[in-house]
């Protein structure tokens, strides 16, 4: 990519970053996660209580980016065919016609997926990890670029069925959204912050502009020191006396291109340790299986991002 260019698609991932902060205030590094999901090529899984901008941050993205859309709220009663389509006999053509669904999209919101059964659920297995559906042994690809923005509520809400790990492992990151802090909250109340301000949004980059930040994010430098400083945490993880389930190799691909992503956003052409660090919780926490002990008073997840971080206090840091 010629060096005008690069400094143009810079500008641009820039200009996106601060449309976003517009709407959803006080929460910039959640703000910057995302972005650096979408750049990876990945999946994002934002989990919180109602009320705090989940679905907000998933419809500013999608109104953000020049891509078709669509938004699924997930119920008990839901079907898989109604998250990839069906096929339908036509009398006309004698024959079954699939009637796509929603899933055929650049960004898809799936709203509160946590509140739909197992089997709807594994639905969306295939779509994010090979970025195509498969019904009656029909293979049919999804536009590209393709993003599930995901929102979950708490495990401990009722009506809520736990995401299998297997699904879980199939978002870059999952990150939460609490409560913002006096100053975002004051601001959000004297302002015409969140639907106002989502209703005016308007396009900042087109799909193809997506994919054309998603391929220079491969090009990002990421030296064999930073590679073995991954793979040792990943290894402390499957160690850990902790955990059951340590980090899986995808989740270490998926820190890899995270960090790239967080390197492109930063304007460099290479990683550094700072690309990895605050990556390592988001990325890593969702996939490894914490055995709480009966006297801790933190859920397994909180437990996970807690052993986690001591992990990565403990690994020795490259120069």
């Amino acid at each position: 990519m010629p060096p005008e260019t690069a400094t143009a698609v810079l500008h641009r991932a820039a200009d996106l970053e601060k449309a976003l902060r517009k709407v959803i205030r006080g929460k910039d590094d959640v703000i910057r996660l995302a972005l650096v999901s979408m750049l990876a090529r990945g999946h994002l899984l934002i989990e919180g209580v109602p009320g705090v901008g989940k679905t907000t941050l998933g419809q500013a993205l999608a109104r953000a980016l020049d891509c078709s859309f669509q938004r699924v709220q997930f119920t008990s009663d839901m079907l898989p065919s109604d998250v990839i389509g069906i096929s339908i006999y036509s009398a006309v053509e004698q024959q079954f016609e699939f009637k796509r669904g929603p899933v055929f999209c650049n960004v898809l919101l799936a709203d509160e997926i946590n509140r739909t059964t197992p089997k709807t659920q594994s639905a969306l297995l295939e779509a994010m990890n090979e970025g195509q559906v498969t019904v009656d042994a029909h293979s049919y690809p999804l536009p590209q670029p393709f993003l599930v923005i995901a929102t979950q509520n708490p495990v401990e809400h009722h009506g809520t069925y736990p995401l299998p790990e297997s699904q879980l492992d199939r978002f870059l990151m999952r990150v939460r959204m609490g409560y913002p802090d006096g100053n975002a909250e004051r601001e959000i109340l004297r302002s015409e912050a969140g639907t106002a301000q989502l209703e005016i949004l308007q396009p900042v980059l087109t799909s193809a502009e997506v994919l054309e930040m998603q391929q220079a994010v491969t090009r990002v430098r990421v030296d064999d020191s930073l590679v073995s400083y991954t793979l040792a945490i990943v290894r402390k993880t499957r160690e850990s006396e902790h955990f059951s389930l340590g980090v899986s190799p995808r989740g270490s691909q998926m820190l890899y291109r995270a960090a790239q992503a967080m390197a492109f956003l930063d304007g460099r052409n290479f990683c550094v340790p700072e690309d990895f660090k605050p990556l390592v919780v988001p990325v890593f926490a969702h996939r490894v299986v914490a055995d709480a002990p009966a006297s801790s008073t933190l859920k397994k997840s909180e437990q996970a991002e807690q052993i986690i971080q001591e992990i990565v206090d403990s690994v020795p840091v490259p120069v």
